[in-house]
């Protein structure tokens, strides 16, 4: 069973008492889940029936009279009996020990073995751990844990654990810990997520805060999302205050309170223990539609924040655990309308759906972060927290020294334009110490447009550029930007005002800013430099008397990745700040009343050079229905430059083929630049063909 227009269902067993199927599907989602979809219709996909035959009777109880009358024999030194093969180093809660392995189809019945131990047969491998026995019967290997052992958690949340000295072991697993609660969370957001954009395109981010709301850990999702996420946390710290209470989730997406772009919702939740906050859970995910002057909410040509849908500085939108529905309309439907021209959302049902799925990934978070702290104790989950944050700082200290060095310079600048001739400007000095100033300083002032991008951008694409230039395997956390002082001038369009259109800042000129970085460092040609957005759907609407919901669509499409100085570009893929999956073709036609011609390689669009930048992509999309389609996009003027010699990649191409019936060609074909919206009817076309990357050194 499912709830209609979800993916994910649930296997419901004939409920033995007198509680009907419906109840218990909801009862069984709720325990998943964290919550239920009141009011949705709860499909019925498939009925399995079971058929059971006994072939022989068991005799219950046989190994329990086993094992009272049975002569036991323990193996006090397992290396002199038949059955021992070797020792071998196992790492465990305090350590390594030796561990001796033995064979199972040696051991005989009444043999006891003490771990730690690992006894092996021909399919199956069985580790007894410290504290732990086994007891070998005439079927069944029975496993006993020692009574005078005490178990792991009461011994680390007794200190047993130092939390001073670094173990590299144990930060390895509490780091590997740390991203894994993010990743469940992630996992839970996609599967109880109703819309295409985060359960089919994985538009959205999760990610672990301590108390203070720095990043600790993330899952591997959208990097313009994870660098900002922090800013967004502190920013509600400070907000509600000392008004938190268990049970508390708050929403929020204004730029200004560290959001990137009004569709990217953040859903924050603190997490307590004996009343304090101990950490914070937060995910952010884009949704389709939440309002403004077009439907998907990305439109090409916003000039003000209110023309691209609702947006909140902060509203708790669960209160110590019930669910403010009332709030979330008022925000995301009624506030928006008030303006000329804007609407509420769109789909108010689905986005509501996905507010409740990020909770719900929240809530999972949540119990994750409490069982760790159970099973190692608090002092020890924060000592290792402080310890990864203290390692990436080292890292990226590493890196700017080495950088330094082996550049000859302390200062390294960068400069690219925008489309509309905007320039981002960019100094790079590093002190002996491994300390760096970026500054922005020079850059163009705000613009009149949606490339505005908060400062939160800006630093989602500091942390990220840095991370990738780090060799080692670490975590992305707020330690890489320890070492690191921003400065950027108010005004310009790296830091507008709070009633600027930012919508494109978040997807084109973020792209931008991870050029200018790593061409500073000289560490890649630029990339595609854009995100190539798509948004097409319908508005709501009224007719004979009936309230009809509109919907939108939204995605990014793939294309060159920059060379670098030992190796070529990748073509066709997702680069730098988005890291989002495209939606499947068959679930793209069978939602929505499109048609996908062609979704290609563009060949030869990756600049040559001693390595070769990543060729772009070509998406053609026949229309069924007439909607409005927009267009954002970038490097459509100025092409993605190479590096050190490397050629320039193509710039991209965005074409309207509209249908002419009595014409000899069918077509006729429009450039329609990069920023655009325009209204397709049936049998149209759009045709998006992305830029390549730039080449590196010399042919």
């Amino acid at each position: 069973m499912r709830y209609d227009g979800t993916d994910t269902a649930i296997m419901v067993p004939e409920p033995a008492d007198k509680s009907t199927f419906v109840s218990e599907f909801e009862a069984m989602h709720q325990q998943e889940f964290g919550f239920v979809h009141q009011g949705r219709d709860i499909i019925v996909d498939d009925l399995r029936v079971r058929a059971r035959g006994v072939l022989a009777e068991a005799e219950y109880g046989h190994v329990y009279t086993e094992l009272r009358t049975m002569e036991k024999r323990s193996i006090a030194m397992p290396e002199t009996h038949p059955a021992f093969v070797d020792y071998a180093p196992v790492y465990f809660q305090s350590g390594y020990h030796d561990t001796a392995i033995l064979k199972l189809d040696d051991l005989a019945s009444g043999d006891v073995i003490t771990g730690p131990s690992i006894v092996l047969n021909s399919n199956s491998t069985i580790l007894v751990e410290p504290g732990w026995t086994a007891t070998v019967t005439s079927e069944q290997l029975v496993l006993d844990h020692l009574d005078n052992v005490s178990d792991r958690s009461s011994s680390i949340s007794e200190g047993k654990l130092a939390t001073e000295e670094v173990d590299p072991i144990r930060l390895s697993v509490f780091a590997h810990r740390f991203m894994s609660i993010a990743e469940q969370m992630g996992r839970t957001l996609e599967k109880t997520s109703v819309s295409t954009n985060i359960k089919e395109r994985l538009d959205f981010s999760c990610a672990l805060f301590d108390q203070l709301g720095n990043l600790v850990a993330n899952a591997p999702h959208i990097p313009v999302h994870l660098g900002s996420m922090s800013h967004a946390v502190k920013f509600q710290l400070e907000r509600f205050s000392n008004n938190l209470s268990e049970g508390d989730v708050i929403m929020a997406n204004h730029p200004q309170a560290g959001g990137s772009h009004l569709p990217d919702i953040t859903i924050i939740t603190p997490v307590f223990k004996d009343s304090r906050i101990i950490f914070f859970v937060a995910s952010r995910g884009h949704h389709a539609d939440i309002g403004g002057i077009l439907p998907g909410s990305m439109p090409p040509t916003s000039r003000e924040l209110y023309q691209e849908g609702a947006s909140t500085m902060g509203v708790k939108i669960v209160k110590q655990g019930e669910l403010q529905e009332d709030e979330i309309r008022r925000v995301l439907v009624q506030e928006p309308a008030r303006y000329p021209g804007c609407s509420g959302t769109r789909n108010y049902r689905d986005v509501l759906s996905d507010l409740k799925a990020q909770i719900a990934a929240n809530h999972r978070g949540i119990g994750l972060v409490h069982h760790l702290c159970g099973e190692y104790g608090l002092d020890v989950v924060q000592a290792y927290m402080s310890h990864i944050q203290r390692t990436a700082e080292a890292a990226v200290r590493s890196l700017l020294k080495e950088t330094r060095k082996t550049s000859g310079a302390r200062q390294l600048k960068s400069h690219d334009f925008m489309d509309d001739g905007s320039k981002i400007n960019l100094c790079v000095e590093i002190d002996e110490d491994g300390s760096a100033l970026f500054d922005f300083s020079g850059t163009s002032p705000e613009v009149y447009s949606n490339t505005n991008a908060p400062p939160s951008v800006t630093y989602s694409a500091i942390i990220y550029c840095l991370r990738c230039m780090v060799r080692n395997e670490l975590p992305l956390n707020q330690g890489c930007l320890a070492p690191v002082r921003v400065v950027i001038p108010e005004g310009t369009f790296l830091h507008p005002s709070a009633t600027a259109a930012v919508v494109g800042g978040n997807v084109l000129t973020s792209q931008r800013l991870c050029d200018v970085v790593l061409s500073a460092f000289g560490a890649a040609a630029a990339s595609q430099g854009c995100m190539n957005n798509l948004t097409f759907g319908v508005p709501a609407a009224e007719q004979d008397g009936r309230h009809y919901e509109g919907w939108g669509y939204y995605e990014t499409i793939a294309g060159g990745h920059g060379a670098g100085p030992s190796w070529d570009g990748q073509s066709g893929v997702h680069t730098h700040m988005t890291n989002t999956r495209i939606t499947d073709p068959e679930i793209f036609e069978r939602r929505y009343p499109v048609v996908l011609h062609q979704f290609s390689l563009r060949p030869s669009t990756g600049g040559d050079g001693a390595h070769k930048g990543g060729d772009g992509c070509i998406r053609e999309i026949e229309f069924l229905e007439a909607m409005s389609v927009s267009l954002l996009t970038e490097r459509r003027v100025f092409s993605p430059p190479g590096l050190e010699g490397g050629h320039n990649g193509a710039r991209g191409i965005n074409l309207w083929k509209r249908y002419i019936p009595q014409s000899k060609e069918g077509f006729r074909v429009l450039n329609l630049g990069g920023k655009n919206t325009v209204f397709v009817g049936p049998k149209d076309r759009i045709v998006v063909m992305t830029p390549g990357g730039g080449g590196y050194g010399n042919v």
